[in-house]
């Protein structure tokens, strides 16, 4: 295998009147072995750099580097990659040991090492039972296994995955998700997956890069981006239901530092106003994440201080949780995740306690940065 490096690469497509940047300075390495897993909404460049680096497309600026030699001129079938795609895209009058052996066979590989290698493959997949099927005879995570094989027997440098699961049901897409990591970290896959969903990049990838519009926003392992979002975008991007997001303002009161809405004052705890206390009288985004609210009947003891008054609108039950939707006093809206047993909250006035411990601060924007973190954690470069 071998490792992968974009720098400062730049896509833009169109011509002078009609422009569209859809990579923007894009700076990332992938380690040999290693999955990068590349998430963010649909249009912000995922699949685009996929392509600059398996050849499909070229770099407008930039450097694409497959095991440290710079690969910009070199053909797609030269740059040893494979891809995998949403499609199966697999040649329905083979059989299965046809479509894993042709690839090899259009390489002039002797026949002895192809049926040994596709045997490999069937194997580590357990597929073997398969080989004489042809595509309309197999189920779609079986037509998925093949195509992840077809990419394996040619033991190329990286692999390239486009969606590859985006098309199979719920509960199929959480075992082929196993088996897909399981492979990737026995076989040492130097991976970059591309994916819009949160879940499956979160699981899969020893590191995370969250995009939008072009932009690499953060990258790091799936739970230090979670836990520690450089910006809002990627704070409100992970997470279902996504980060509660209360908008108000730094207040200072003797020694303590307090965040101001609604009508209340939270007290922030020292981790928190440490990295406020310079910034008393600014506006500010407190972040926190549903699964640490609880909604409650009273305000007391040390919940008082991190506590304000919310009507309950909704609630939904989702097996051993539930959403519960409420506003605040000023309308802003505030989701709990907690635990089914609680009941029914729905048309009740409560208090809703939340974790500051864990709490967030982010400057007004939609893409504000968020001011809790050290200043040598925002930066989202991976150089």
């Amino acid at each position: 295998m071998a490792s992968v490096a974009l720098r400062n690469v730049t896509k833009v497509f169109g011509g002078r009147r009609n422009t569209v940047v859809a990579v923007d300075d894009l700076t990332i390495r992938v380690a040999d072995g290693e999955m990068v897993v590349l998430v963010g909404p649909s249009g912000c460049g995922k699949t685009t750099t996929l392509r600059l680096v398996a050849g499909l497309d070229r770099v407008t600026a930039g450097h694409v580097e497959i095991g440290g030699c710079v690969v910009d001129a070199v053909a797609p079938k030269d740059r040893d990659v494979a891809l995998v795609f949403q499609d199966y895209a697999l040649y329905p009058h083979l059989t299965v040991y046809g479509n894993l052996a042709f690839g090899l066979k259009m390489r002039r590989t002797p026949k002895p090492e192809i049926s040994q290698r596709v045997a490999e493959v069937a194997r580590l997949l357990g597929i073997e039972e398969l080989q004489q099927r042809k595509p309309h005879e197999l189920s779609g995570g079986q037509r998925q296994r093949v195509a992840f094989g077809r990419a394996i027997v040619r033991r190329p440098q990286v692999f390239l995955f486009d969606e590859p699961l985006a098309s199979l049901d719920a509960q199929l897409r959480v075992k082929v998700r196993l088996e897909l990591r399981r492979m990737q970290r026995d076989l040492g896959m130097t991976s970059l997956y591309v994916t819009h969903d949160q879940h499956e990049a979160m699981a899969l990838g020893d590191r995370v890069a969250v995009m939008a519009d072009g932009r690499v926003q953060q990258i790091g392992p799936p739970e230090e981006v979670f836990e520690r979002p450089a910006n809002r975008f990627v704070a409100g991007f992970l997470g279902t239901p996504r980060m509660n997001f209360l908008n108000g303002a730094l207040v200072g009161a003797g020694d303590s530092v307090g965040f101001e809405f609604a009508g209340r004052r939270l007290s922030l705890p020292s981790r928190l106003a440490a990295r406020a206390a310079n910034r008393t009288g600014e506006r500010m985004v407190l972040g926190i994440r549903p699964d640490r609210v609880e909604m409650k009947s009273v305000a007391c003891g040390v919940d008082a201080e991190a506590s304000f008054p919310a009507r309950v609108l909704m609630s939904e039950t989702l097996g051993d949780h539930r959403n519960v939707y409420a506003h605040a006093s000023d309308g802003q809206e505030v989701v709990a995740k907690m635990s089914a047993a609680f009941g029914e909250l729905a048309e009740r006035d409560v208090w809703a306690a939340v974790d500051l411990e864990q709490a967030a601060l982010f400057e007004p924007g939609e893409d504000g940065a968020n001011i809790a973190l050290e200043s040598y954690e925002v930066d989202a470069r991976d150089t």
